[in-house]
């Protein structure tokens, strides 16, 4: 609780629901108009209410009273934005303003008042300019505390100083905003502000609990906290004009020198550090120019200067020189360039290392790729991000140099394999072998590849969105394809993305909040993704060609692989299938395929997909 109240000035719009339909959706506010939430009435026009509209009923009643009566959905979003405008123009005239809620705002009086001679001229004064700037009519009122100004602006009353007790004395126990203690009170016998305030304060708080004494309070005059005043953003932004138009880059980072130490400085006055920066630029001829430039740690003014100067380089010289780019050059010089601080942050959040982390050649590094960058573009360096997927190329996004590392999909990024794991994963370092008949599919050993169990085998328990590895060579039917989960395998199979699984396999939770990918390929991680596959042929020891049949069953075992034109490399280890059905939903869009491990005599690793009976090799592993 605070002392004394403040004197406050509150203004009011009437209706503002109903103002800010009309500013934001065209529904003109002279006709009949209500807004409802829930069903009932929260706000409605005049003309509304000289048909009997009243808040609180409900639409059809509302309907009823008033057949022309327009009906708009309440949303306290379009409500704010279309006030923005109002508060904007009350702190052109006093500072300090608190948004109570949209459509009435408050600060406090002594400012106002002492600076145009008086609180009744104060509020002639503010209203007199918000009807001016923003075409909207309001109210205002004056007393002791925000909830006895609240409803002194219903009222258009200014208060005299210390008559607010009396002022709220014969006001009703309704004006207290609170409906059921209103009515509690009524059935009490008290009517009035003025005889719940002659109440006892610690009878009332026994009786109605912390909310009743809270209204107990502002009834007797007081409030419960002070003005919670919004300060109005600072303006950061540094502005430098030319006279003569900039065409030259020398011209250029001197005045990109001159400016940077401006906006360093500016930040600095305020404890605040830049780590997002706008450089934008007017040109003679009127083209307006954009780029922001993004860092990860603090930006001194030296950062900020080298950056405003390759920005302009490159802008000034663009890529005209270029066989084939488009020409990129200004029309003519630059006359304005300004700086804008696009994300700031307190300078004590940023905290160099101690023992140089940030060295001088990553910096360097930066450097340079920040000057390629302003030259060709953001777009001209990229670096990787891993995410989800279910194939390694789903797994990477590709970011320009300097913007959020935001992975494409959501999910976890492939880690390493450990032990209890799905049965694809590595140990040692190499990729296991299959398990063979009787055993089950567990994690693989040194030097193998991590395939799924042989005739008979027990598939290895299920992880959120991994696999065990299909039954093979005699195995009924293996899983049901990725993205069509929780479905059970049978004959030894693990079910997929939280289904049981039956036979012997045991589904295990997963163990973050990330989604899961069935289907995604085990660790480890292949080395290079091929930007376009690479057609494929797969032979058996026969030379027939090896397919996979609807039930994931290879047609025979591969041994040999030729990849293009290349001479067959015979094929030692091996290991999959791994299905993939995605988006089977859409014809259109639909894509399956199988993807497999192998390992050729030649000592390369390679992962394969078939597709449409055609073998492709993916990627190799290192």
């Amino acid at each position: 609780m605070t002392g004394a109240p403040v004197r406050t000035l509150l203004l009011w719009c009437p209706d503002w629901p109903v103002l800010a339909a009309e500013i934001v959706d065209g529904v003109p506010a002279t006709g009949a108009v209500a807004v409802l939430h829930a069903n009932r009435v929260v706000a409605c026009s005049e003309a509304a209410r000289a048909e009997g509209v009243r808040r609180g009923l409900r639409k059809r009643e509302a309907q009823g009273r008033c057949p022309r009566l327009t009906v708009v959905d309440h949303d306290p979003g379009r409500d704010a934005r279309a006030f923005e405008p109002v508060v904007v123009a009350v702190e052109e005239l006093a500072a300090g303003v608190e948004v109570v809620r949209p459509g009435v705002c408050a600060l406090a009086a002594r400012g106002p008042a002492r600076y145009f001679g008086g609180e009744e001229a104060a509020a002639e004064r503010i209203i007199e300019h918000v009807a001016q700037t923003c075409a909207v009519e309001s109210q205002v009122g004056i007393a002791d505390g925000v909830f006895a100004a609240g409803l002194a602006a219903r009222a258009g009353r200014v208060v005299p100083p210390g008559g607010t007790p009396g002022f709220l004395a014969g006001l009703p126990v309704e004006a207290l905003g609170r409906p059921a203690l209103a009515d509690l009170l009524r059935r009490l016998g008290v009517r009035t502000l003025g005889g719940f305030a002659a109440l006892p304060a610690g009878d009332v708080l026994a009786r109605f609990g912390f909310d009743g004494a809270l209204a107990h309070r502002l009834a007797a005059g007081g409030d419960h906290r002070p003005l919670a005043v919004r300060r109005p953003p600072v303006d950061l932004a540094v502005t430098a004009d030319h006279d003569e138009p900039i065409d030259r880059v020398d011209a250029a980072a001197f005045a990109a020198r001159a400016l940077a130490e401006r906006l360093h400085d500016r930040l600095a006055a305020h404890g605040l550090a830049c780590t997002r920066l706008g450089i934008e630029a007017v040109t003679a001829d009127g083209q307006e120019l954009h780029r922001v430039w993004r860092h990860d740690g603090l930006l001194t003014a030296a950062a900020v200067a080298d950056r405003v100067r390759w920005q302009l380089d490159g802008w000034l010289t663009g890529s005209a020189g270029r066989p084939g780019a488009r020409p990129t050059r200004p029309t003519a010089g630059i006359i304005r360039l300004r700086l804008v601080p696009d994300g700031v942050l307190a300078r004590a959040d940023l905290q160099p290392g101690l023992w140089g982390e940030t060295g001088e050649e990553r910096e360097r590094a930066h450097r340079a790729l920040s000057r390629v960058q302003g030259l060709l573009g953001p777009e001209a360096v990229v670096t990787a991000v891993l995410g989800g997927g279910r194939s390694p190329g789903d797994q990477v996004r590709l970011v320009p140099w300097g913007d959020e590392r935001l992975p494409a999909r959501p999910g976890d990024p492939p880690g390493p394999a450990q032990a209890g794991d799905s049965a694809g994963s590595a140990r040692a370092g190499g990729l296991a072998g299959p398990a063979q008949a009787g055993d089950s599919a567990g994690p693989a050993q040194a030097g193998g590849l991590a395939g799924p169990a042989r005739a008979g085998g027990l598939a290895g328990p299920a992880q959120a969105g991994g696999l065990a590895g299909p039954a093979r060579a005699g195995g009924a039917g293996g899983p049901g394809l990725a993205d069509r989960c929780g479905g059970s395998a049978r004959s030894g199979g693990a079910a997929w993305s939280g289904g049981a699984a039956r036979g012997g396999g045991a589904a295990s939770a997963g163990r973050g909040a990330s989604p899961p990918w069935p289907g995604r390929l085990p660790p480890p991680s292949p080395a290079v993704v091929l930007p376009v596959p690479l057609a494929a042929a797969v032979h058996d020891a026969a030379g027939e060609p090896v397919g996979v049949s609807a039930r994931l069953q290879l047609t025979a075992a591969p041994a040999r692989l030729a990849v293009g034109a290349a001479r067959p490399v015979e094929i030692v280890g091996w290991a999959g299938p791994w299905p993939v059905d995605e988006r089977w939903w859409s014809p259109a869009e639909a894509r399956r395929r199988a993807r497999f491990q192998v390992c050729l005599a030649d000592g390369a690793a390679l992962l394969l997909a078939v597709e449409s009976g055609q073998w492709l090799v993916e990627a190799i592993y290192d």
